[in-house]
């Protein structure tokens, strides 16, 4: 599939490469979708996703650290596509841990210890 672009697309600025989940709300649109971000710039993000967008579409994006990020699509093709943003965010707090607790890998406790242990399934160690 040949790539479409909008006019004056400008790929001057470094990107980090990156495997981020990050969450893609397309003008007019109520729902969301999840899409993979491959790289980051200051500037923009290269996605991935099954979802239909078209150059010049306005989109928001929620990034890990950054919240959401108002841009427009500038390229598409096949499943990737690439967003600029409306204004310059700090690609270095993305790549940083989760600032909220929630995305924070659950850890499971294991069945046994769950609840209140019964001591005649307790073996003594």
């Amino acid at each position: 599939m040949a790539m479409r672009t909008v006019e004056g697309e400008h790929r001057h600025l470094s990107r980090d490469s990156l495997f981020v989940l990050a969450t893609l709300r397309l003008d007019g649109e109520a729902s969301d979708r999840r899409v993979r971000i491959r790289n980051l710039s200051p500037g923009g993000v290269m996605g991935e996703g099954r979802c239909r967008v078209t150059p010049g579409q306005a989109v928001i994006i929620e990034i890990r650290n950054a919240g959401w990020v108002k841009g427009r699509v500038v390229w598409v093709q096949d499943d990737r596509f690439g967003i600029a943003f409306d204004e310059d965010i700090d690609a270095r707090i993305v790549r940083a841990a989760p600032s909220v607790p929630d995305e924070a890998p659950m850890i499971r406790r294991p069945q046994a210890m769950r609840g209140h242990p019964n001591p005649k399934a307790l073996r003594n160690v």
